[in-house]
């Protein structure tokens, strides 16, 4: 099992290239070409080993799921021409992502654990407890950073404070959000699933609001199993979950939180497989389609043949 965790292509009409955490981003003009790599990344860290296959199924899930959602919102998503290859409309990025959590975990619940009853602005009751569903989701948006940099919380009011959106943009962004949200969770629910919580990126084309990235993977979402949630809740016991969060966990089981001074772990081959197969698990349950393994021989080929063909046609 090979994984691309590197790309150096050079396609038709290319003016440069940006090589994020997970995605390697050519820009060829109006057009965007996205390559979801098998890089992973936790705790704003890129980690050693690639994982075969998963810029495959995150590729494919987040372009099913655009296409899902598109009555909601445009999208910037134009072409699947390579099973790890979006190709998109050139979009202005927002400097904030907008996270949405219908439950209470993750980063929420231990900052919430550590008594913090206020999370970007957006006040939370006493005496909730862990993987607890709110009221109403919550939006709780944070800073774009740059490479090897955290993102940080921000409230609404910070972001409208520092000019990051206008008050008619913030107020679309938001609608978008929870629309695109709701529409997440009825799909997931079809599948026995719960969407637990989610980010989205937005930017412009034309002076018109995109939905940009990726939407509803396990690399930007969270969901949970709807079988024996409710029990596991009234347990007090750890919910079955499909995220990334088994890495994170993995990761800091063996002292690493992305800290300075700290080693990532060495990732066996072992340990490789055991996240790729975990993966492909997340994308059976999210998408309810069998996965199919492309040929992974010579990616970097097949993606640099596909593109090309599909930009000169």
């Amino acid at each position: 099992m090979k994984a691309l965790t590197k790309t150096d292509f050079n396609f038709p009409g290319q003016k440069s290239v940006y090589h994020g955490k997970v995605r390697d981003v050519y820009n060829i003009g109006d057009k965007l070409v996205m390559v979801a790599t098998d890089r992973i990344s936790a705790f704003d860290v890129v980690l050693p080993e690639g994982i075969p296959y998963k810029g495959q199924m995150l590729n494919q899930i987040a372009a099913k799921f655009l296409d899902a959602t598109a009555d909601i919102c445009p999208n910037w998503k134009l072409a699947t021409p390579d099973p790890m290859v979006t190709v998109g409309v050139r979009c202005e990025g927002f400097p904030v992502e907008m996270i949405v959590r219908g439950y209470l975990c993750g980063s929420a619940w231990r900052t919430y654990k550590s008594g913090v009853r206020e999370i970007c602005g957006v006040k939370l009751p006493d005496g909730m407890r862990e993987n607890e569903k709110f009221a109403e989701p919550i939006i709780t948006p944070t800073t774009k950073a740059e490479m090897g940099l955290h993102d940080e919380d921000i409230s609404k009011e910070e972001i409208l404070k520092q000019g990051l959106a206008t008050p008619e943009e913030y107020a679309i962004l938001e609608k978008y959000t929870i629309a695109l949200f709701k529409r997440g969770e009825e799909i997931a629910a079809e599948r026995g699933l719960i969407l637990v919580d989610t980010k989205y990126e937005f930017g412009k084309h034309n002076g018109e609001i995109y939905l940009m990235d990726e939407i509803h993977t396990p690399d930007s979402s969270r969901y949970f199993y709807s079988e024996g949630y409710q029990e596991r809740f009234e347990k007090g016991e750890p919910q079955k979950q499909l995220s990334k969060e088994f890495v994170r966990e993995w990761l800091m089981e063996n002292g690493f939180q992305g800290k300075e001074g700290q080693t990532v772990p060495e990732m066996t081959p072992e340990i490789v497989k055991s996240i790729s197969e975990r993966y492909i698990e997340l994308y059976e349950n999210i998408t309810g389609e069998k996965f199919v393994k492309e040929d992974t021989s010579n990616i970097a080929e097949r993606i640099e043949k596909n593109v090309t063909e599909y930009l000169t046609k």
